[in-house]
C-alpha cells in the first residue's frame, strides 16, 4: 500500500520504518531532514510538503508533538487536505486533546476523507520493536481498514469508540501512569531513606499489593530495572515535558466535563516543578529526583 507517513520523532521514525520493513510503500515527511535522510536510506520516499506525501497515497498517517501542529499539517496551506485524493483514510497517531480530534474528523468529512484519532501507548521500545498499543476512535468500517496498516506497528489494536474516545482512553492512561510513577518514586525514596536496600524493597513491591508498571518494568531507582532509563541516567523514553503536556490534556478535558481531577491536578503541579528546575527533557520517572532535591 501506498502511505504517507508525516512526523519522524522518536516514535514516528521506528513506526515509519516498521511500514517499509512490512513491504509497504512509504513516502515521508518532516522538517528534520535528518530524520528524513535516515528513512529514505532504508527505503522511503520523500516530499517536500504534506499534500505532496498525500498526494498518491493510499493512506495517510501523521505522528507530531501536539495539536496544533496535526491541525496545520492536515488543514495549512501546503498540508494534507490540498493535496490528499477524496477517500482516501487519515489517521493521526498524536496524543492531541478529543475535542480537536473530533473538530478535525470534521473538516476532513467536509473534504471526503474519513479521519481517526489512533493515539499510541508502549514508549520508543515498543515503536521500535512494533509492539505498540494503538487505540483508536473511529467508525467500525475505518477501523477494520486501519487495522490492515496499524498491525504492521502494533501488536494490540483496540477500537475504543467513534472518534475522539481513543484520545481520552490515551490521556485516562497517561493521567493513571504520571500519578502511579509519583507514587513509586515516593515509597522507592522513602524506603532507601529508612534504611532498605532498594533491591529488596523493590522485590517485595513487585510481589505484593504495590506492584504495578512503573514499579515493575519502569521503575525510577537507578539500577533496578536494567532497561529502565533510570539505569541510564534518565536519558531517552518519555520526557518530562511529554508527560506534562498530556496531564494538561487531562486537566483541560475533566474541565471541560466539570469532573474533579485531584491526584491529577497535584501530578500536573509536580512534573510542573520538576520542569522549571530545567529537568523537561529527561525521562519522567526522574520524577523521583524531585524527592532529593532542595525545596
Amino acid at each position: 500500500m501506498n502511505i504517507a507517513f508525516i512526523g519522524l520523532g522518536n516514535m514516528g521514525g521506528p513506526m515509519a520504518r516498521n511500514l517499509v520493513k512490512a513491504g509497504h510503500a512509504v513516502t515521508v515527511f518532516d522538517l528534520n531532514q535528518e530524520a528524513v535522510a535516515t528513512l529514505v536510506g532504508e527505503g522511503a520516499r520523500t516530499a517536500g510538503t504534506p499534500a505532496e506525501a498525500a498526494r498518491e497515497a493510499g493512506f495517510v498517517l501523521t505522528m507530531l508533538p501536539a495539536a496544533a501542529h496535526v491541525e496545520a499539517v492536515l488543514t495549512g496551506p501546503q498540508g494534507v487536505l490540498t493535496g490528499v485524493p477524496k477517500g482516501v483514510p487519515i489517521v493521526d497517531c498524536s496524543t492531541i486533546d478529543p475535542a480537536t480530534a473530533r473538530r478535525l474528523a470534521e473538516k476532513a468529512a467536509a473534504h471526503g476523507n474519513p479521519f481517526a484519532d489512533a493515539p499510541v501507548s508502549g514508549g520508543t521500545g515498543g515503536a521500535a520493536a512494533g509492539t505498540l498499543t494503538f487505540m483508536v476512535g473511529a467508525d467500525d468500517a475505518l477501523f477494520k481498514q486501519a487495522q490492515t496498516v496499524l498491525q504492521a506497528m502494533g501488536k494490540n489494536i483496540v477500537h475504543c469508540g467513534g472518534v475522539g474516545t481513543g484520545q481520552v482512553a490515551k490521556i485516562c492512561n497517561n493521567l493513571l501512569l504520571a500519578i502511579s510513577m509519583i507514587g513509586v518514586s515516593e515509597a522507592m525514596s522513602l524506603g532507601t531513606s529508612l534504611g532498605i536496600d532498594p533491591q529488596v524493597l523493590a522485590g517485595i513491591i513487585n510481589t505484593s499489593t504495590g506492584r504495578c508498571w512503573s514499579a515493575d518494568t519502569y521503575n525510577p531507582y537507578p539500577g533496578i530495572i536494567e532497561t529502565a532509563p533510570a539505569s541510564r541516567g534518565y536519558t531517552g523514553g518519555f520526557g518530562v515535558d511529554l508527560m506534562l503536556k498530556d496531564l494538561g490534556l487531562a486537566t483541560d478535558a475533566a474541565k471541560g466535563a466539570k469532573h474533579p481531577l485531584m491526584l491529577g491536578a497535584l501530578a500536573q503541579q509536580l512534573y510542573q516543578m520538576w520542569s522549571q528546575q530545567g529537568q523537561g527533557k529527561l525521562d519522567f520517572s526522574s520524577i523521583i529526583r524531585l524527592y532529593e532535591s532542595p525545596q
